[in-house]
């Protein structure tokens, strides 16, 4: 079986995150395919994160117990269970780095989990990487960038 994939039809991997998806623009969350989910997944978690803010690697959206069957998420749609972004908000929260910084990478992060996660939303990342423990089937990665001038 082929490994893992996730894509999105809105930016290739490595390249630019359209601004719609960013702080500057509408803020939603990019529409994200999966194929090739490993046998026995029963769901899947995302981690979002920016490893190149400046206060460390900053938190843009956690998500799980989504539904592997449906092959992806919608532009702008919510997962089943969100935790807490960066910001401290539940949530997708979209690039934004400092003008200026220079182009940071957005990693989109997907596990597929051999159990639905006992985990209430609003949990923070620490607690989803702690729930994810023992119980990660395979793995994906797409990486995006966004720079603002």
């Amino acid at each position: 079986m082929p490994e893992m994939e996730l894509t999105s039809t809105a930016f290739a991997d490595g390249a630019a995150i359209p601004v719609k998806h960013s702080c500057d623009g509408q803020n939603l969350s990019p529409p994200l395919a999966w194929s090739f989910c490993p046998e026995g997944t029963r769901s899947l978690a995302l981690i979002v994160h920016d490893p190149d803010a400046p206060s460390g690697d900053f938190t843009h959206w956690l998500a799980w117990n989504i539904d592997p069957e449906p092959g992806g998420l919608g532009n702008g749609t919510m997962a089943p269970a969100e935790g807490l972004n960066g910001r401290e908000e539940a949530g997708y929260m979209g690039p934004c780095p400092p003008p200026g910084d220079g182009p940071h990478r957005y990693f989109h992060e997907l596990h597929a989990l051999d159990v639905e996660l006992d985990l209430e939303s609003g949990a923070s990342r620490e607690q989803l990487e702690g729930a994810l423990d023992g119980h990660v089937l395979g793995k994906a990665q797409l990486v995006g960038t966004f720079e603002r001038p």
